[in-house]
């Protein structure tokens, strides 16, 4: 625009200038139509990458797709430049892995597979890094592929007011993490840094003990458990260390820290508390503290015993499998607590999220829907196949002429039969399946429920749940 134009804007009026397509005015917030971003799938070797499950101090959390067998993961993705950041960061990293490689239990979180990424893009398995890299952390990425856990022992906690678990959830989760650690000290490993926040929980509220990046592997031909060195968390470290001792059992140590353990997740406090780390060892190297009256005597007993001030004196794994708390059957005094909802994407179902990069990468569209639906949500259409269980118009209705009526059946639409077909038996098991040839049939699912002969001949209301797999097998036979 020249110099005459825009000294001739000032003599326009404003309904002028608002005509003029060199006008430019403010947009309102409601013109503007916001469109979620469509997430991109990004797979990593055979794993497809799904959203963030959280972040730690090395590195984050994400859920996987293994695209050969369908298994849901976990990674975690650690950046070398992070790493060098943190005391022994690399160290760690490295020994976690060896040690994890090597373990196989049920209450042991499992390394599934690692990957790393040099930087020219390329991922390398684990065998053959070991083989042809001198450093494997020398890469830039480095992926821990790991079977997935819902959330954490210390997430669930903190979602309830009261910080701690009824008596009857402690004391399965504390059986498991028992059986935990008596395998990897069968296996010579000292944890070092048992906790909440390294307990984590699967779906069927299974325990799994993970982050052994800064456990000890003790000498195949040591003659005890002996440590000289501890990483853990202050606050679950026991008198010795907090006395700077230089060498320690390092079984006892585990011990210690499983009881603070058992303290917190039954009275939802700790035993010994701090304004600062000095002041928390000073009261640790003391090993006073009191256990709530709630607690009772038999579980009070096993806490002293765990977290008796003598190494020496201290409970064992086998001392504690034959107390009577662990021995006794704990009813249900009080609801469990559930899984809190994920703190990233607010679901409360920990749904997969790996679905929206799915359909991403066999582009997937929301228009692909239009051919499952007619007009309403709840109509399916297949071909040559019914709901197992279902039955003939003609046979419902003369059914209900002879029996009292029950709750009336969604009406669905039934394939056309020609005046030369056969009367339908009702006692032939192929009323379920349609014969080869038919046109197409309309299923008409409601709230998952189906329709089925009961064993008096009435019509009950039965749940998919329910159902047999034997209809299922007919169908087969019956499309070969």
């Amino acid at each position: 625009m020249s110099s005459g134009e825009l000294h001739h804007l000032d003599y326009l009026n404003e309904n002028e200038l608002m005509e003029m397509d060199t006008f430019i005015h403010r947009i309102d917030s409601t013109e503007v139509i916001y469109q979620p971003r469509r997430k991109r799938a990004k797979l990593i070797g055979k794993y497809l990458m799904g959203d963030l499950l959280g972040e730690g101090s090395y590195g984050k959390v994400k859920e996987m797709l293994d695209s050969e067998t369908l298994c849901r993961r976990a990674v975690k993705i650690l950046k070398k430049k992070k790493l060098r950041r943190i005391p022994n960061g690399e160290a760690n990293v490295k020994k976690e892995i060896q040690l994890l490689r090597r373990l196989q239990h049920k209450n042991v979180i499992q390394l599934v597979d690692v990957l790393y990424n040099e930087e020219k893009q390329k991922i390398y398995p684990l065998l053959i890094c070991l083989l042809c890299l001198e450093n494997p952390l020398d890469s830039s990425l480095t992926y821990m592929v790991m079977e997935y856990c819902v959330c954490g022992m210390q997430e669930m906690l903190d979602s309830v007011p009261e910080k701690r678990f009824p008596v009857f959830q402690a004391h399965g989760y504390f059986c498991q993490l028992l059986d935990g650690l008596e395998y990897l000290h069968s296996q010579g490993i000292v944890h070092k840094d048992i906790k909440p926040g390294n307990l984590l929980l699967t779906t069927d509220g299974a325990l799994k003990i993970s982050d052994l990046g800064v456990a000890e592997a003790l000498h195949p031909f040591a003659e005890d458990d002996t440590c000289r060195t501890s990483q853990g968390s202050p606050a679950f470290q026991p008198p010795e260390i907090a006395n700077g001792l230089d060498t320690f059992s390092g079984f006892k140590v585990d011990i210690w820290s499983a009881g603070i353990t058992l303290y917190n997740i039954t009275t939802g406090l700790y035993p010994f508390e701090g304004d600062n780390i000095y002041k928390l060892f000073e009261n640790i190297g003391k090993g006073d503290y009191t256990i709530p009256e709630e607690c009772g005597p038999l579980l009070s007993d096993l806490l002293q015993g765990m977290l008796e001030y003598d190494p020496m004196k201290r409970f064992s794994i086998q001392n504690i499998r034959q107390h009577n708390w662990v021995r006794k059957k704990h009813p249900p005094s009080e609801p469990p607590v559930p899984f809190p909802a994920s703190s990233e994407s607010r679901d409360p179902w920990r749904s997969m999220t790996v679905v929206p990069y799915l359909e991403d990468l066999h582009g997937y569209t929301e228009e692909d829907d239009d051919e499952l639906y007619d007009g309403e949500d709840e109509i399916i259409y297949t071909q040559d196949f019914t709901v197992p269980g279902q039955v003939n118009e003609e046979h419902r209705d003369q059914g209900n002429a002879d029996h009292s009526p029950a709750v009336a059946k969604p009406e669905s639409p039934q394939p056309a039969r020609s005046a030369s077909s056969p009367p339908v038996n009702s006692n032939d098991p192929s009323l379920s399946i349609n014969p080869p040839g038919l046109s197409v049939a309309v299923l008409c699912l409601e709230s998952q429920q189906s329709w089925e002969k009961s064993a008096d001949d009435k019509c009950s209301y039965t749940s998919l749940d329910h159902w047999s797999a034997e209809p299922f097998e007919d169908a087969k036979k019956c499309f070969e």
